[in-house]
């Protein structure tokens, strides 16, 4: 089969309407038929990434995208990836390389320069591909951002091609959210928007179709599809954690949920196991007894430090070793549990020392070069030497006694350390339970015999395969447009 189009936008009212799984479905869709499709975002801005097999660095949801598509995640997929480490700034990476770290406002005059990096790759996936299906970031209608825009109707614009867009109707205020973003958009913007697409629809869609009619009517456009909402997904977050979080099982893990948390898909494998009772534990809220506390990797390992010990968890962590309880460190939460992290240029933020939580023999220095890998090994604690593989993607060297007792053992080398009492876990490696061995290791060291596995792989390429088959009447009605 052959798709009509060669490069298709899918754009959302608002952040989160769905414009990933709409992606990752047609994707998905497409590969079924034998189109040869890859996914592409000009521009992301998202702490959950990913590490390419050219060895650079891109956003979480097109490493997913490319899974759905039969890929190996590429860097072109994401030229442009924003990581925030303050609230108005962040580190720029162009081509999966960390170029610079800006200011809202300098970003903002430096978009002309990425801008030729977004082409540059869309370019290159022109050539090898039969269709660049494109993500679009945010929303359209943030007219504060339209100078310069890149990553969404500046970027349809510049390379000509027709956009959908995809509202969230579980939010509420579907219809306005469609006719607002249109009213926002210039006259060539409104005529390359081919049609919209509501997503997260439940209920009876006879009561829905008063409104499609009344919106076709009002806007000239075509409904493309009504996509239902769909329970239970396995799917990599691009960024917010998910706020729904099914407590199943009686092994209590905590995890605090840090202002600059990266990467909290290390997570998700936890979440799904069925005897695990995961919470991220959100500023503010009381620490919960737990079996076992993870301190997550951090964009601002210093600031989050910071945050960690103004919420209290540095006493309640001293108290829950006491009792005999579990720490693991994944990345920043590995950095923390040393004598004290040094930033001397200011790579996070302001340059400086912060004395840290003096759990393991160990100091931290940030660098420049940023360490990214995909890595495979094997677990050094227990008896079976269970295999682990999964990613390296930090800033920083750490050097100290407590390394000379490695976690595990990466392709002969030693990484991360293990305290001597057994109860202290730090690793820079992340998707580390997501080898079902591995978690099932990592789970027995912290206290839990159990005979339940979780293959994330497997839970992923099904809820793939769910949001395809649901996605089905768009692609249908797509080619029908055509």
């Amino acid at each position: 089969m052959s798709f009509p189009y060669s490069t298709l936008m899918i754009q959302g009212t608002t952040s989160d309407a769905g414009k990933s799984t709409v992606v990752a479905a047609l994707c998905r869709l497409l590969k079924r038929r034998g189109v040869r499709v890859v996914p592409f975002k000009p521009q992301n801005m998202a702490l959950n990434s990913a590490v390419t097999a050219d060895g650079g660095e891109i956003g979480r949801a097109q490493a997913l995208q490319a899974i759905a598509a039969g890929l190996a995640p590429h860097t072109d997929m994401n030229p442009i990836l924003l990581k925030p480490s303050s609230d108005i700034g962040a580190q720029v990476i162009i081509h999966g390389k960390v170029r610079a770290e800006m200011n809202a406002r300098d970003y903002h005059q430096y978009k002309t320069v990425a801008m030729q990096a977004v082409l540059e790759s869309h370019d290159r996936l022109l050539q090898q591909y039969d269709c660049v299906m494109v993500e679009g970031a945010g929303s359209p209608a943030e007219i504060n951002l339209r100078d310069r825009d890149i990553a969404n109707m500046g970027f349809a614009e510049k390379v000509d091609c027709p956009v959908i867009l995809v509202a969230d109707i579980d939010r509420g205020g579907v219809f306005a959210h469609i006719v607002g973003t249109l009213s926002c958009l210039s006259e060539s913007e409104r005529r390359r928007t081919i049609g919209f697409v509501i997503n997260r629809f439940r209920g009876d869609i006879k009561l829905l179709e008063p409104g499609l009619e009344w919106l076709e009517q009002q806007t000239g456009k075509p409904v493309l599809a009504v996509l239902p909402y769909l329970h239970g997904l396995f799917l990599d977050a691009e960024d917010a954690v998910q706020p729904v979080q099914a407590s199943r099982g009686a092994f209590r893990v905590a995890v605090p949920s840090m202002p600059r948390m990266s990467n909290h898909t290390d997570f998700d494998a936890l979440r799904a196991h069925p005897d695990v009772d995961l919470h991220f534990v959100r500023e503010g809220q009381p620490i919960p007894q737990a079996d076992l506390i993870i301190l997550p990797g951090s964009k601002n390992t210093r600031g989050d430090l910071a945050w960690l010990r103004a919420q209290g968890w540095e006493a309640h962590i001293q108290r829950h070793l006491r009792y005999g309880g579990k720490v693991i460190g994944v990345c920043g939460g590995f950095q923390m549990l040393g004598r004290e992290v040094t930033d001397p240029l200011g790579m996070e933020g302001k340059a400086g020392v912060s004395p840290a939580l003096g759990l393991l023999d160990m100091a931290t220095e940030m660098s420049p070069e940023k360490r990214l890998m995909q890595v495979q090994g094997v677990c050094a604690f227990g008896d079976t030497q269970a295999p682990v593989s999964g990613y390296e993607i930090h800033m920083g060297v750490s050097t100290g006694g407590a390394l000379a007792t490695p976690a595990f053992f990466i392709e002969g080398r030693p990484e991360g350390a293990l305290s001597a009492d057994g109860q202290i876990l730090g690793t820079y490696l992340h998707g580390l339970f997501d080898t079902p061995q591995a978690i099932s290791a990592l789970l027995q060291w912290a206290g839990l015999n159990s005979d339940n596995t979780v293959d994330t792989s497997a839970l992923r390429e099904a809820s793939l395969d769910r949001i395809a088959d649901a996605t089905q009447p768009l692609l249908d009605a797509l080619i029908a447009l055509k």
